[in-house]
């Protein structure tokens, strides 16, 4: 399959292309900066041009998501409306645009986290973004087939504990070449409206 990772130079990005490449698949990284193509998903016109680049799809998948993690006495409007443009709307705007270019049984395969049912102190708008591109995917099921889409939902990665260990305490990590196991069932299996929960 030819397959568009966005976000594949991320530490979950990086797994997902090494696990699907592994596999025989040929992935065309996108990201920010760098990549195979470079566009900024938050952005509609650059999402149009990424596909025009990009040519025959068979699925995309995306590895990476902004969110704003402030407590909820701190977080502002736009704290919001940043953590909704790059985690939901962006995914929500791949596949809005990206339907019409996979091919008629390709598939979707976006990412949420563990927020969406276990919150956290200071992860209020995340667990609002997860708990969004969780909903989206369940309705856009309904109306891709024969096109499928899933959402994988990781906790923290043992990779990212440096980072992150600090918001998730007590939460058990996974690695995260298992979360990108979650990506290859999505990509070649064949359910749809899935959450993948890694907890």
């Amino acid at each position: 399959m030819r397959i568009l990772l966005v976000g594949a130079g991320g530490t979950l990005g990086t797994a997902v292309h090494k696990a699907l490449a592994a596999r025989g698949h040929e992935v065309v990284g996108v990201g920010r900066s760098g990549g195979d193509l470079v566009a900024d998903v938050t952005d509609p016109e650059q999402v149009a041009r990424l596909y025009a680049q990009a040519g025959p799809l068979d699925a995309v998948a995306v590895a990476a998501g902004d969110a704003v993690f402030r407590p909820l006495s701190e977080l502002t409007a736009d704290d919001f409306a940043a953590t909704l443009r790059g985690k939901v709307l962006s995914q929500i705007e791949l596949v809005r645009q990206g339907a019409a270019h996979l091919a008629p049984t390709g598939s979707f395969t976006l990412i949420s986290g563990i927020l969406a049912e276990q919150p956290i102190v200071a992860g209020a708008a995340a667990s609002a973004a997860n708990g969004a591109v969780e909903a989206f995917v369940r309705a856009a099921a309904i109306e891709l087939p024969p096109q499928r889409i899933n959402v994988v939902s990781p906790t923290v990665l043992e990779e990212s504990l440096p980072a992150y260990g600090p918001f998730f305490a007590g939460m058990e990590a996974v690695p995260a070449a298992r979360a990108a196991a979650a990506y290859v069932r999505s990509v070649e299996g064949a359910q749809t409206g899935q959450v993948y929960r890694l907890h």
